[in-house]
């Protein structure tokens, strides 16, 4: 279905070509020397975390596989671009990278990726070489790209939050000329203290005016209250609740996933994903969600079946109080998406969307399993 996008394809899948399956089964070695050659290559990616290095990578890795798969599924190289996007929205959000860095991790990503297959005996044939050496350089476009745009929308945030600071003291300076004004007898004092409130009237203008022209998200950051639980008992129960208004299917193992999130904001965005599957999806198919592990990250996937978001929606779904084009007149996702998406960022995490007339749509919360050195990061959406 949609096992890609969380990194849990299976070696063992026989409608998988050979080579694939062969890819999937190295998943850990390349991975594993990819990690340990970025942080000896890389200078900003010594002393990341586990969790943040791996990023979406066990998901890309295994999509990057699935395309030599012919007529694995038509989605593929659309969730390549999304994972890639979401690759340097993380690396912008969460690390000191700049895009020289994340453009050379990603170079050696190709690198060790065919010299691991080499080394472990698979052999890629020269269109299958060709195949992943241009995704992969599609990928670095991409990512460089998502990079740029969230670092803009960043430091647009923090600008007009420096704005919005700056009127307390600025009116405070304002005040106290002010009284000098009227209560000071010396006339060249009064005509100094004049200057600075004309002074300090005009820079309050342009801050305002500034505050304006930026598009500041009045909904202010995320506030998370972190504890630990575990995220399969909080996924049964949001399941259950949901079970008497569509038939739901459980694909979760029978140990607990334990971590650090916030339970509150972590069940109010996974009740939004399965409620938007159960609105917008087909009543005939039961919508599946599902939990996974990979290296220090958990993720939770809700799936349907039913019409597709069309692409040009992949972005604008997630945009506070931006309808979708395709969900037609007088309905439209509201605040819901953009709120998931919010809740992944500040735990240091992404939301991963799929969506094909093929295989349906996919929404993957992907999520550090400790979030506590992570809250409260910065959030693009």
């Amino acid at each position: 279905m949609s096992a890609n996008l969380t990194g849990h394809l299976s070696p063992d899948d026989p409608e998988l070509f050979p080579i694939t399956r062969a890819m999937v089964a190295l998943r850990g070695q390349v991975l594993q020397a990819w990690m340990d050659e970025v942080r000896s290559a890389v200078p900003q990616a010594e002393d990341l975390s586990l969790p943040v290095l791996e990023n979406t990578l066990p998901a890309y890795f295994d999509t990057l596989a699935a395309l030599l798969t012919p007529n694995y599924s038509a989605r593929v190289v659309t969730d390549l671009g999304a994972l890639a996007s979401e690759h340097g929205g993380e690396r912008a959000r969460l690390t000191l990278y700049d895009a020289t860095a994340l453009i050379h991790e990603l170079q050696i990503f190709r690198d060790v990726l065919v010299r691991e297959l080499g080394r472990h005996g698979v052999t890629l044939d020269e269109g299958q070489r060709a195949t992943l050496f241009a995704h992969v350089d599609a990928t670095i476009r991409e990512s460089a790209n998502a990079f740029t745009v969230v670092q803009a929308a960043l430091r647009e945030q923090f600008v007009a939050s420096m704005a919005h600071d700056l009127r307390t003291p600025l009116s405070t300076a304002q005040l106290a000329a002010e009284m000098i004004n009227h209560t000071s007898s010396d006339e060249n004092v009064r005509r100094f203290a004049e200057k600075i409130v004309a002074s300090t009237q005009r820079i309050d203008g342009m801050t305002r005016e500034l505050l304006d022209r930026i598009a500041f998200c009045k909904t202010g950051p995320v506030r998370l209250r972190l504890e630990r639980f575990d995220m399969a008992a909080l996924v049964r129960d949001v399941v259950q609740s949901a079970e008497p208004f569509h038939a739901i299917e459980l694909a979760l193992g029978d140990d607990p996933v334990e971590g650090w999130w916030c339970g509150e904001a972590i069940r109010r965005a996974i009740e939004n994903l399965v409620n938007n599957a159960i609105k917008y999806g087909s009543r005939e198919v039961p919508i599946t969600v599902t939990l996974s592990t990979t290296v220090e990250r958990v993720q939770v996937m809700v799936h349907n079946q039913g019409p597709p978001i069309a692409p040009e929606d992949s972005e604008s779904i997630f945009q506070l109080y931006r309808r979708a084009g395709s969900q037609g007149p007088g309905q439209g996702w509201g605040v819901g998406l953009p709120y998931v998406r919010r809740v992944a960022e500040a735990h240091g995490g992404s939301v991963i969307m799929s969506s094909s007339v093929e295989d349906g749509t996919a929404f993957v919360i992907d999520l550090p399993a400790d979030a506590r050195p992570f809250a409260g990061a910065p959030t693009a959406a």
